[in-house]
């Protein structure tokens, strides 16, 4: 490996490319990135406590579902956010929850078998589908979708030295792209005047308020945005990171 390359991964090249984004702000932020992450029980309607961010609940939750509503969690594994949408429906209306990976999808059933009580189970489908197409199959059938989109996940790289040692920008671009397909038919699967919630957590603003610029261009005048949060851990308590935000899909 080149030198040039070597100066454009790895934690020296995170802290500069970071750094550049965050300014002066970065130390703390990534001192309160590398701190143990704080998950919360996530209690009422289970059959016993999930443990998850806080942050994770107010995405969920902010899709807004309501009894009756038919549901797709795009990218659903581990699991977390589907009980918080099963728990909203309460057994009424469809929930699918999709993971294309054989393995995050078997954690996900695991998840939905534990903590679900059975009359939250009756309306839940776990499907295992390429997200980057399942406006191809599936149009304007949602009420409401969320897409936890799979993103560079600074936290965990912080606390994995093996992981961080062959960070490199090209990777953010590649998971940069994946989401914006992913968005594309998340908008597909949506019906008119449907809530659809874009979600990360990632730090980068190119999986998060870029990637919305970039699905502004490529599907313009086909929706709206409500609101965005992002909320990082050195002023959140030590939640997050979590972007989300709320589109809606227009008539």
């Amino acid at each position: 490996m080149g030198k040039k390359s070597e100066e454009r991964r790895g934690p020296s090249a995170f802290d500069r490319h970071f750094s550049e984004i965050y300014g002066p702000r970065w130390p703390g932020l990534r001192s309160a990135l590398a701190a143990p992450p704080q998950p919360e029980a996530h209690l009422d309607g289970l059959v016993k406590p999930y443990y998850l961010d806080g942050a994770s609940v107010k995405a969920a939750q902010a899709l807004g579902v309501r009894p009756g509503d038919e549901v797709l969690d795009l990218c659903a594994a581990p699991g977390g956010k589907t009980l918080v949408l099963a728990l909203a429906l309460a057994g009424t209306g469809r929930l699918v929850s999709n993971d294309r990976s054989p393995d995050r999808r078997g954690r996900l059933r695991r998840v939905v078998a534990d903590h679900l009580p059975p009359e939250c189970q009756t309306n839940l489908l776990v499907t295992g589908y390429d997200a980057t197409r399942w406006g191809l199959h599936e149009k304007a059938r949602y009420d409401r979708v969320l897409l936890d989109a799979p993103c560079s996940s600074e936290r965990h790289l912080v606390r994995n030295p093996g992981h961080l040692a062959v960070w490199s920008p090209s990777r953010t671009k590649t998971l940069a792209q994946q989401a914006l397909a992913m968005l594309c038919a998340a908008l597909e699967a949506l019906k008119p005047g449907g809530r659809l919630v874009y979600s990360t957590c990632s730090i980068s603003p190119e999986e998060n308020e870029g990637l919305l610029e970039r699905f502004a261009a490529k599907r313009p005048g086909l929706w709206v945005l409500q609101e965005r949060n992002l909320l990082l851990p050195d002023e959140a308590d030590g939640q997050g990171p979590l972007f989300w935000a709320v589109i809606e899909k227009l008539p």
